[in-house]
């Protein structure tokens, strides 16, 4: 499972497994706009159909971010955020970041016990962060730093 590198002719299928992954789904146009950005890539998991994840990210100076990282919910637990995760911060760390940072959401266990394993740490909170769920309050999210290159498990924190 080797991630390559998605380019703006990918936005609609990505845009679509976005949707499948989360309730607030980002448009192609908006991904597009994302990929035309300096320092913005995303790596994809190819799959028959459709991908089976992907993850978009940006390097600016030493730093790198992790815009978003979806993976269809029909192939969860199957290695594809690890493989991607390691990917984007191999690709990261080619584009001179050192450092590599992402929000999750306070609650999600899973994510979190992802992040850890390869060696993000809790860094800061931000309250009310996610505001997808119409009807639904605000959920607070944690910012996670990881030393690149990735791979050193970490307690989560």
């Amino acid at each position: 499972m080797t991630p390559a590198l998605a380019s703006k002719a990918d936005a609609e299928n990505l845009s679509a497994l976005h949707a499948r992954a989360f309730a607030d789904a980002w448009s192609a146009d908006f991904i597009a706009s994302l990929l035309d950005a300096p320092g913005t890539f995303a790596l994809v998991i190819p799959a028959s159909g459709s991908p089976a994840g992907f993850v978009l990210a940006r390097v600016a100076a030493d730093e790198a971010e992790i815009l978003t990282l979806a993976v269809s919910p029909d192939a969860r637990r199957a290695g594809i955020g690890t493989a991607l995760l390691e990917a984007a911060g191999a690709q990261a760390a080619q584009r001179g970041a050192t450092a590599m940072f992402l929000e999750v959401e306070t609650g999600n266990a899973s994510a979190r016990g992802l992040y850890a394993g390869l060696g993000f740490h809790k860094v800061g909170e931000r309250r009310g962060y996610y505001r997808d769920r119409p009807g639904e309050p605000a959920r607070d999210a944690e910012t996670w730093r990881a030393d690149l290159p990735l791979g050193k498990a970490s307690e989560i924190g």
